[in-house]
């Protein structure tokens, strides 16, 4: 995901707004649930009972971890200021989104205009919440096909190109 594919027109997604922007994602993925394993701080969102996202505070600042494949978490910590390792997790396999505040930071140096936007943090969490399920959830228990998900059939008459498997306008 490069900079021409998210951030470069958006508005930096920071603090408060990357906890909103995650939780509603997250929320809203057919079987997700929410709890709280490690104490009130952490938001911890599960499919089938295996994590997807953590949410907490770091010194104050709200950080958002996925899981991502080794390859696109490279691309990702390469390309985004606002992407790191994993917080308390495999390095290689989880991405912390960091909500700091400030834009001169974000902005990775070489004048890059790569910052978390509503749409990259909404494709992080889709991407590792497919993951997940695909990679560690028995195929019987999956409320919803990796393979299709998410994928817009522009043969669909009832609307402009409706998500598969995904929830209908109702």
């Amino acid at each position: 995901m490069s900079g021409g594919e998210h951030g470069e027109s958006s508005a930096m997604l920071s603090g408060e707004a990357l906890f909103a922007v995650a939780a509603a994602r997250a929320s809203e993925l057919p079987g997700a649930d929410c709890t709280h394993p490690f104490g009130p701080d952490w938001d911890v969102y599960k499919v089938r009972d295996r994590v997807f996202m953590l949410a907490t505070r770091l010194v104050g600042r709200p950080i958002v971890t996925v899981k991502v494949s080794p390859p696109e978490g490279d691309v990702l910590r390469e390309s985004f200021a606002q992407i790191s390792p994993g917080y308390h997790m495999n390095k290689r396999h989880w991405i912390t989104l960091d909500g700091f505040d400030s834009p001169t930071v974000a902005v990775v140096p070489g004048g890059d205009d790569n910052v978390l936007d509503e749409a990259l943090v909404e494709d992080l969490i889709t991407g590792s919440y497919l993951l997940v399920l695909e990679r560690n959830v028995p195929r019987s228990k999956w409320p919803v096909d990796p393979a299709t998900f998410g994928r817009r059939d522009a043969d669909d008459p009832r609307t402009d190109g409706p998500v598969a498997d995904g929830p209908r306008g109702s």
